[in-house]
């Protein structure tokens, strides 16, 4: 028995959401590292092509033959029409995904039910909720059909445990909770493998999109605490997805060693 063994993933394709940073551009390198090859998909195309550039490397640093084809494609999950045409930019060779990885999602401000702007509220839901339903719908039309897949959503503590603040970002994340919980049982009768990965806090853009772009405010939600990175999420959905075939892990909880909920941690005395 091998402590990580990655050989089940070589010459998979793996399709990655919300790609062009954190846990998602973390992941799709350590994919490209385990052999797979990777379907790259976010709004940002430059940031996408330096993230391939990234997962080229990792894959000629690892001295594999299987994989290694990466595609960048331009896509917002806010925008279903772009879901539904998604196949026509896909390169024929890599249409015949193994793993969808639903990474994309965001939270802006910290307002109070009462003072949330309703296009905050409709742009989280479109993209963690609605954009996550489409592209799983999408996905799971041909894992069905070959009898085979693993679908990989990123929810959060925040789908577990609501907080003071979050209540938007939070609904979105218990609907994301919902939602794969519900799928898992649908096909419990099918190969296919459903797992929700819920991180605690992680240091990446997020807070940095929460705060509006403002890097101190975003530095201070990690003050006397070492936070996860999205090199430790990724880590874990590599884990996840290299299991054997009849293994699946259903749900995991990660939190940094000194958070214990959404609101209990303990800061180290600057």
């Amino acid at each position: 028995m091998s402590i990580f063994n990655a050989s089940r993933l070589l010459g998979k394709t793996v399709l990655i959401t919300g790609a062009s940073s954190g846990i998602g551009a973390a992941t799709a390198v350590l994919f490209a590292k385990a052999g797979t090859n990777v379907l790259l998909l976010a709004r940002r195309t430059e940031a996408l092509k330096n993230v391939e550039a990234a997962c080229l490397a990792a894959h000629k640093e690892s001295g594999l033959k299987d994989g290694g084809q990466f595609a960048s494609i331009q896509l917002d999950l806010a925008d279903k029409s772009a879901i539904a045409s998604l196949w026509s930019k896909v390169p024929s060779n890599l249409r015949d995904v193994d793993i969808l990885v639903n990474n994309a999602g965001f939270v802006i401000g910290r307002d109070q039910v009462g003072d949330i702007d309703e296009s905050i509220i409709d742009s989280m839901f479109s993209t963690n909720v609605f954009g996550l339903m489409a592209m799983t719908q999408l996905l799971l039309k041909d894992f069905k059909a070959k009898k085979s897949g693993h679908i990989i959503n990123l929810g959060s503590i925040a789908g577990v445990e609501a907080y003071v603040g979050g209540s938007i970002y939070c609904a979105t994340k218990f609907a994301v909770n919902a939602f794969t919980t519900t799928m898992r049982k649908e096909l419990v009768d099918t190969p296919i493998r459903v797992t929700e990965i819920q991180p605690g806090m992680v240091e990446t853009e997020f807070s940095l999109v929460r705060f509006k772009g403002d890097a101190n405010a975003a530095k201070s939600v990690y003050t006397g605490i070492q936070p996860l990175t999205g090199e430790d999420i990724a880590e874990e959905i590599v884990w996840a997805a290299s299991r054997p075939p009849h293994v699946n892990i259903a749900e995991q909880l990660i939190f940094p060693v000194n958070q214990a909920s959404a609101t209990i941690m303990y800061r180290a005395p600057q």
